[in-house]
């Protein structure tokens, strides 16, 4: 053991020690192999561990290469291939990760590297030569492990290098983004993104104001785009936690944050859209009043979207907003503008949502608007009875618009030997009633009626057309 020789040898040994360590051995291919030699590095790591840790002055500038060296040859290596080479989404969950064989030495690897950066004794400027660009590019690439345990030490190591290398921080910052890049452009797999997102939450905490142009483009360009990747529930709490960072860095960035979100706002996947929810209100808890101004036209549009969803979690997480005292005192401040905007939502789905607790959470939102402005409440109920009103009597002239078409088709004598454009067409319009609240399923219908109805037309004049220049020949 080192501690026991004479101090005068203690630096021979701990150097002897740390070139033991650089011999790989083999856990994958044959675990049982070599296991006396194995248990021997075990220990001589173990043992280094403490040294460091119980003993000062021990790390002279003769051991920082020898120290950077082994770990360079435990730790730099070639990752196997993906275990999920398809690219699906991995569930934390369901899927296992596929575990580092060698890790009870790279575990002590790892631990031995990360107190030898957090030691008393370490000076960045004796060891910069050795932990250099090339260092911290091969570090990163480890980021693409499999195995969780080596990720988080990983992450650990890396932020105590932005934190002790000044010269670095840039570098470090350019080549995460490059991992984003390839990721959201090219592979969309990475391992490692969870991680390095928390890296930068903390990098974004300790940004100075006021920030510079390259952390905004940052933000727009790589952190928001991070959101229309399918795996994103895999590092969605870290992303959402980096943008709320900016946001209370620098409020202005608020409007173009929000647009980004909508504009990636999943149209058919509705778990994401719970998370694009999720993080909207978490922009909402800290969104300034000036700025909430400017975005809540669109935003609340796509709320009324939400809160119509089939999808009850969806509908019922929008519905949650209203729980919420911050975003309800905006909402009130504003309610001419926003009231308008949710009630015909909030009323349509109050009758027509399958969920009964939508209903009942759909009663309690249009409940506080009553509340907040009843005048206002009474306005909206009377627009929203007309515009009803006004789509029946829509309804009822294309009605007859179509009835007199068909009466003039079947004037024609030859209308017998032409297939009608749908048989049951007459019948079913004849059978339909105009309802009092249109539901979804209407709205198509009426969709589909205005199609029908252009068709119609379309083949009348057609065959009117066709007629007249038949009567022209013949005379």
């Amino acid at each position: 053991a080192i501690s026991d020789a004479q101090p005068n040898e203690w630096e021979d040994l701990f150097i002897q020690k740390l070139r033991q360590c650089c011999v790989l051995f083999d856990f994958a291919t044959d675990p049982l192999s070599d296991l006396k030699y194995k248990e021997v590095k075990r220990a001589a790591l173990n043992e280094m561990l403490d040294y460091i840790f119980t003993q000062r002055g021990v790390i002279t500038e003769a051991i920082y290469p020898e120290i950077v060296h082994m770990f360079s040859c435990n730790v730099f290596r070639t990752l196997p291939p993906s275990s999920n080479p398809s690219g699906a989404e991995f569930d934390p969950e369901e899927d296992e990760p596929t575990l580092e064989a060698a890790w009870p030495h790279l575990q002590l690897v790892y631990e031995f590297f990360l107190r030898f950066l957090e030691s008393p004794d370490f000076q960045p400027n004796i060891v910069k030569r050795y932990i250099d660009q090339k260092f911290v590019l091969q570090l990163l690439e480890l980021f693409d492990s499999e195995d969780p345990r080596e990720r988080d030490f990983l992450k650990t190591t890396l932020h105590r290098i932005y934190g002790k290398f000044l010269g670095l921080r840039a570098y470090i910052r350019k080549q995460i983004n490059n991992i984003f890049y390839r990721f959201i452009y090219e592979t969309e797999h990475h391992n490692g993104i969870a991680e390095l997102l928390e890296i930068l939450g903390s990098i974004i905490n300790g940004f100075a104001l006021p920030l510079k142009e390259e952390h905004k483009v940052f933000l727009l360009k790589v952190l928001m785009p991070l959101h229309k990747v399918k795996s994103l529930s895999v590092y969605h709490p870290q992303l959402a936690y980096c943008v709320v960072q900016f946001l209370e860095k620098d409020p202005s960035l608020t409007e173009p944050v929000v647009n980004s979100l909508l504009k990636f706002w999943p149209k058919m996947h509705s778990p994401k859209e719970v998370m694009f929810l999720n993080e909207l209100e978490e922009i909402l808890d800290v969104i300034e009043p000036a700025e909430f101004t400017k975005v809540m036209v669109p935003l609340f549009r796509q709320l009324a979207k939400c809160v119509s969803s089939p999808h009850f979690q969806v509908a019922e997480r929008a519905l949650y907003y209203w729980n919420n005292e911050y975003i309800m005192s905006l909402i009130n401040d504003n309610a001419t503008v926003l009231l308008p905007i949710m009630f015909p939502a909030l009323y349509r789905n109050s009758k027509s949502h399958w969920n009964k607790t939508i209903h009942g959470l759909i009663y309690n939102a249009l409940k506080l608007f009553m509340e907040m402005n009843q005048k206002l409440f009474d306005e909206c109920v009377q627009n929203y009875k007309l515009e009803r009103h006004s789509e029946k009597q829509k309804m009822k002239e294309r009605e007859e618009t179509w009835q007199k078409i068909e009466n003039l088709a079947l004037k024609n004598p030859k209308s017998k030997d032409i297939a009608p454009l749908n048989p049951n067409l007459a019948n079913s319009l004849s059978e339909s009633a105009v309802p009092d609240l249109p539901t979804p399923v209407d709205e198509e219908f009426l969709m589909n009626y205005e199609k029908i109805e252009y068709e119609s037309k379309e083949v009348y004049f057609s065959r009117k057309e066709t007629i007249s220049k038949r009567k022209n020949s013949v005379t």
